[in-house]
């Protein structure tokens, strides 16, 4: 029986106190003892089980992981399959193989098997809220796009959990799961606690 699992949300920008809120109230709601943090150093990254890459300049959180290298001990971790990891818009991005649309210096942890496109849904001023049927579930997840991308191409490797209209936003492979749009912007935990369960599965 798992007593307590630690994750933590890569604390650079993006909503990351929001992250940490729901994952603690996913892991309430689960019965889940949990420790969630905002997470900068490398070391940290050995003592977790899961770990979120939030919104924010997928060019300045890729640079901060190249440097510090966060990049390489999340490669390693999560290759040797002791490490879940969830990556929503920006964080999306940088799970990806591929940017099809990048001409900045990003550099992707080309943890999964997808392309992505960066900022597909417009500029800032054209967020916008809608519902995403999510596979399986029986009700709409109220999906927050800002500034997001689109999940271009998925291999067979992926399994794709959610689309708006035909465009996938949605994807997991293996313990890693990839999200366009903020979950952590609702009051809906659903997706933090699918999360929850992948974290679950390797400790």
């Amino acid at each position: 029986m798992v007593k307590s699992v630690s994750i933590g949300v890569i604390g650079i920008q993006g909503a990351v106190s929001e992250h940490i809120a729901m994952m603690r109230q996913a892991c309430s709601e689960k019965a889940v003892q949990c420790n969630v943090s905002a997470v900068k150093d490398k070391e940290k990254i050995m003592d977790l089980s899961g770990v979120i890459l939030p919104g924010g300049e997928s060019t300045t959180i890729s640079r901060f992981l190249q440097k510090h290298g966060l990049a390489d001990e999340i490669r390693m971790r999560v290759s040797n399959g002791s490490l879940a990891i969830m990556g929503t818009c920006a964080g999306c991005v940088l799970l990806g193989k591929r940017i099809v649309d990048d001409e900045s210096d990003v550099c992707p942890l080309q943890l999964m098997d997808i392309d992505v496109h960066r900022n597909a849904f417009g500029r800032q001023r054209e967020s916008f809220e809608q519902n995403v049927f999510v596979s399986g579930w029986k009700q709409p997840f109220p999906a927050v796009f800002i500034r997001a991308p689109i999940i271009s191409k998925a291999s067979k490797s992926c399994n794709v959990l959610a689309q708006l209209n035909s465009d996938i936003v949605m994807v997991e492979q293996n313990h890693m799961l990839a999200v366009s749009f903020h979950p952590e912007l609702t009051s809906d935990t659903r997706i933090h606690q699918y999360f929850l369960s992948h974290i679950l599965s390797l400790v």
